[in-house]
């Protein structure tokens, strides 16, 4: 790192973690490895203090908070309102699996699901344990043994969601065996889109992929219970899907009698400018799987919603844990859903998504600039190395570089060895603090264009997260 950046405070705090996480044995070794090439540690902060739109490290120095605790934080870091609302709850309560919040929060979650068509709820930890809960209901309500799912898809770090995701092929390493009732189809993205090929015609391939060639090739019709799928692919880069492969997806569940699962863990609760990402796309899903936003990063809290034939009436679904539906949880959700309602949230995220939008679009002129993108404020830049970057550099230098300069700069985003910068903003962001994100992450692209990769392949301090 730097000899100014980041403080030594906050340099101490990483350094402490060597011995303590994943990764440390190796750490240093990595760390000689790629100073011989040129490049330092991948730039980290540790937060001491998290206030609305911003966040400190340990040495004082304030960030623009994109990052927004991987998309946890709707109204912004510590919400005065929902933490008062907890801590009411944990005072009454305590901890008690059964209590009358649950009934409240279910209700609420049932008149703002998408048509108002998935009245059923069960409620869940982790975004984690909702994906497997909701594979569960389908495979136990068909009757059947498969699941599709999709390439460059993320679904959680369970081991049931590590072989249903595609984001990453490690994160299903030594676990081939546990993946024999899960089917990767091709998602398209413009990234992905074979040589000769337009974006119609990739979507239109990716969708007789699902009904022609796995039916035919891979699993029978009849032993499909159906299709998991993000509106939009979070983890993956942000990526927007067409209205065609959406709505193709659902003809294709309904001409074949399987279940469609809307994964709206990071696209859900007003992400995208709309309650639901699905409803971009006036699609309604069987089974629909969410998080996140849905209790204000207070308090842990996560779920899925079913039509009623579907959830209603099943003895071989099992799921929940312990602190299922907490009244903490419960408590910080009904608060974030009635702030929603006052404060008119979701038609604000939009407001400020266009905004983004509208700005990001321009970056595309720079060089190192591939794509610029967003659906409200699910925002996300895509990278490539410069012309001039010998053979073994890799696009997600790049996208490193700038992140890391961001953060030098004063702005929170992510990376997380991808080609994309993701950006969570809050929901009710204030519309200036935005706009000077993104102006530092304007500069930013500029600086690293001028200067090149500063950090390459170089490892994180292990700190037992992720994001960088």
């Amino acid at each position: 790192m730097s000899d100014s950046f980041p403080g030594p405070k906050t340099r101490a705090a990483l350094e402490r973690g060597i011995p303590l996480f994943k990764n440390g044995l190796r750490f240093d070794a990595e760390m000689e490895r790629a100073g011989q090439r040129g490049f330092r540690p991948v730039r980290q902060i540790v937060i001491d203090k998290a206030e609305g739109d911003f966040v400190w490290d340990l040495d004082g120095k304030r960030y623009i908070d994109l990052q927004n605790g991987w998309a946890t934080n709707p109204l912004g870091n510590c919400h005065p309102e929902i933490i008062e609302t907890v801590e009411a709850a944990n005072r009454r309560y305590g901890f008690h699996y059964d209590h009358p919040l649950r009934y409240e929060l279910a209700e609420m979650l049932a008149d703002i699901m998408p048509g108002r068509e998935l009245p059923r709820t069960n409620y869940e930890v982790s975004g984690t344990e909702a994906a497997e809960a909701a594979v569960h209901l389908a495979l136990t309500h068909t009757k059947r043994r498969y699941i599709i799912t999709f390439d460059s898809s993320y679904h959680g770090m369970g081991i049931g969601t590590k072989v249903m995701s595609g984001l990453n092929g490690s994160y299903g390493t030594y676990l081939e065996g546990w993946g024999g009732g899960v089917i990767k189809a091709p998602y398209p993205y413009s990234e992905r889109i074979p040589a000769g090929m337009s974006e119609d015609q990739y979507t239109e391939y990716c969708l007789w992929y699902l009904d022609n060639h796995i039916p035919s090739c891979i699993a029978g019709r009849d032993n499909i219970a159906g299709i998991l799928v993000e509106p939009g692919l979070a983890e993956g880069g942000n990526w927007i899907p067409s209205t065609r492969f959406l709505s193709g997806i659902r003809d294709i569940c309904d001409k074949n009698d399987w279940l469609m699962v809307s994964d709206e863990v990071l696209t859900g609760l007003g992400r995208t400018g709309r309650m639901w990402g699905i409803e971009h796309y006036d699609v309604v899903p069987d089974i629909l799987v969410y998080g996140k936003n849905l209790s204000g990063g207070i308090a842990p809290l996560c779920g899925i919603s079913a039509r009623d034939e579907i959830m209603g009436d099943n003895k071989a679904f099992k799921s929940g844990s312990t602190f299922a539906g907490m009244p903490a949880g419960c408590a910080a959700a009904i608060k974030t859903l009635q702030i929603f309602e006052r404060d008119d949230i979701v038609a604000n995220a939009k407001r400020l998504g266009d905004i983004a939008n509208g700005i990001m679009r321009e970056w595309e002129s720079y060089d190192l600039v591939r794509q610029a993108r967003g659906n409200g404020l699910l925002l996300g830049v895509s990278f490539g190395k410069p012309e001039s970057a010998d053979a073994d550099e890799k696009d997600w230098w790049t996208a490193r570089a700038v992140r890391g300069k961001m953060l030098e700069s004063g702005v929170w985003a992510i990376s997380d060895r991808q080609d994309t910068i993701r950006m969570y903003p809050a929901l009710n962001m204030e519309e200036s603090v935005l706009r000077e994100g993104l102006q530092i992450m304007e500069d930013a692209i500029q600086y690293v264009e001028k200067h090149g990769h500063i950090e390459g392949d170089a490892e994180a301090y292990p700190c037992g997260a992720g994001g960088f």
